[in-house]
């Protein structure tokens, strides 16, 4: 059964949109995590916001240097979340059909890699809630950014994690990955 690793970029205020503040902060370590990441996984999955975003960047790229990611973001299967999109541009892109946890179940039921899902938002509430999501990256950026915290509030999400690893890296970010606590 493939994995459902979430990686999220926050600030240490809870921030997670327009993540523009994190360029400061991607250097070699943290590329190095981000490529290990992509080389264990053949999926995206992604809400609506997250693929508007990621399909105005991710083309405009340029896929020969690998530095940039390109190649990978632009090549690799991508699954979308939405009830509105219905004809996605961007290379490689299926939108979900029917009921997520049940399209998401499948995914993973599938043979293959990992499946990456960025950012956490109302997909990742739902898909937490399911006990579909075996790993969350935190990548906490020693920033204050200010404004909204969280773009989903998780009101009746409610969930325990056990620390299965942490990367502190020079410039500051900290890698706190996390699987959900069984039940006891």
């Amino acid at each position: 059964m493939r994995k459902l690793i979430n990686s999220t970029y926050i600030t240490l205020d809870g921030v997670i949109e327009n993540p523009m503040w994190t360029a400061p902060y991607f250097d070699e370590e943290a590329a190095a995590f981000a490529g290990s990441q992509t080389e264990d996984a053949d999926a995206l999955l992604m809400g609506r916001a997250t693929y508007d975003g990621f399909s105005q960047a991710w083309p405009t790229m340029d896929e020969s240097d690998p530095s940039t990611g390109a190649a990978f973001f632009n090549n690799v299967k991508k699954y979308v979340a939405s009830t509105t999109l219905t004809n996605p541009t961007w290379n490689n892109t299926e939108v979900l059909q029917g009921d997520l946890v049940e399209a998401v179940a499948k995914l993973k039921a599938q043979d293959g890699k990992d499946i990456v899902q960025y950012g956490y938002g109302s997909v990742t509430a739902q898909l937490v809630k399911a006990g579909l999501i075996d790993e969350v990256r935190f990548w906490i950026h020693p920033v204050l950014e200010g404004g909204a915290s969280l773009s989903t509030p998780l009101t009746d999400v409610k969930a325990t994690f056990e620390l299965i690893d942490t990367r502190v890296h020079k410039s500051g970010v900290i890698i706190a990955s996390y699987r959900p606590k069984s039940a006891s």
